[in-house]
């Protein structure tokens, strides 16, 4: 094994907070390459797909079949939505623009304190293990890593520390590291979910019931102990609540289906399609689960299920888009990130950098002195 470690240090340098934004992940390019080569590593990991053993077995069924029939069908989906945020795949591009809003949050917050913020994604690029060493060649020696998943499950936020902890394995220096398992409850980030709808009603008025969907887990992962089912009914409850909605108003489900078992109930598409038969003929969705838009919000849940629910005989459909860069959304963020980093110099509002520098030209002559070259 050989240690990474900071390029060029410098004794004195200035020691810094590294926030590091993460979330799922999104191919290179809406092509069948791209996609086998995201999908092998995000289907690959034990944490998304949990077969009995041996492992060997699901990884003929993946590379024999799935990988030589699902990235077409994928690519083809991602080509609907390239370039609907930015100029590529819309859930990095989301990702940019928050972590941008975050540092211009931070810098009026403390405005002397030496933080950086980066992103990375679980699966694809910019990595974990890219991400992190942005952080670490700029000096961070402290860092607070935020997974963008509202609500914890093993497959997401389980799975980033897996990654986190691969890659820091790799260092020589190990920093000192805070991390933020979820964050279903917080009052901002359930302030701004209910903001979004009350305006989206004010265009474009109420309709006969809210559907919040959550990406779904198979029911064995909730049956052997995850607790995301629970979060999201909890993140369901809060918002209705402060909606003022009746119980006969709103309904949670899970959607995003993937294999032949049974996942955590009831499902999204399966609702939809049911709801005009009930009388529900204007539904409104929101994915409170999904922090920025993607392919699960935009292609699966505004386009593919409007056509379920307009089959069915609904009248009207409105997909409520996710909190994606909204200045609420980016508040609740850096009052999530500044609780997490208390206790920690950078997130003192009384950081003097004078002070920091002076510290920093007192320990690099001590080093000079000793004959130390860097």
């Amino acid at each position: 094994m050989t240690y990474t470690a900071e390029y060029n240090f410098q004794h004195g340098r200035t020691a810094k907070l590294g926030i590091l934004l993460t979330n799922l992940g999104t191919p290179d390019a809406p092509t069948k390459k791209a996609l086998k080569s995201y999908l092998a590593e995000f289907l690959w990991d034990p944490r998304i797909v949990e077969p009995p053993p041996p492992r060997a077995v699901w990884w003929m069924i993946l590379h024999g079949i799935i990988l030589n029939l699902r990235p077409k069908v994928k690519a083809h989906d991602y080509e609907t939505i390239w370039g609907q945020f930015g100029p590529g795949s819309p859930l990095l591009d989301i990702t940019e623009a928050q972590a941008a809003g975050i540092r211009k949050q931070l810098a009026q917050r403390f405005p002397d304190s030496p933080i950086e913020v980066a992103i990375a994604m679980r699966y694809g690029n910019p990595s974990m293990a890219a991400g992190l060493d942005e952080l670490r060649q700029k000096g961070c020696e402290r860092l607070l890593i935020l997974p963008l998943y509202p609500q914890y499950a093993a497959a997401t936020t389980g799975s980033t520390w897996d990654a986190l902890a691969d890659a820091l394995k790799q260092w020589r220096r190990i920093p000192d590291v805070r991390f933020i398992s979820h964050y279903h409850k917080d009052a901002g980030y359930i302030n701004a979910l209910a903001n979004s709808v009350r305006e989206y009603w004010g265009i474009h008025g109420k309709p006969d019931k809210l559907l919040m969907s959550f990406h779904g887990i198979p029911q064995r992962y909730l049956d052997n102990g995850d607790s995301y089912h629970c979060e999201c009914h909890a993140t369901g409850r809060l918002l209705a609540e402060a909606l003022e909605l009746k119980k006969d108003d709103y309904i949670v489900s899970f959607q995003s289906l993937f294999g032949k078992e049974e996942w955590i109930k009831p499902y999204t598409d399966a609702t939809i399609k049911s709801l005009p038969a009930q009388g529900i003929k204007n539904l409104h969705v929101i994915c409170p689960g999904f922090s920025a838009d993607c392919l699960e919000t935009v292609e699966e849940i505004d386009a593919e299920n409007r056509g379920y629910f307009m089959e069915a005989g609904g009248e009207s459909y409105h997909y409520i888009p996710a909190l994606n860069s909204r200045e609420d959304h980016l508040i609740a963020l850096t009052d999530i990130l500044e609780a997490h980093g208390q206790g920690w110099p950078e997130m003192q509002k009384t950081f003097d950098a004078a002070t920091m520098q002076a510290e920093n030209k007192a320990i690099r002559e001590r080093a000079r002195a000793m004959g130390c070259p860097f």
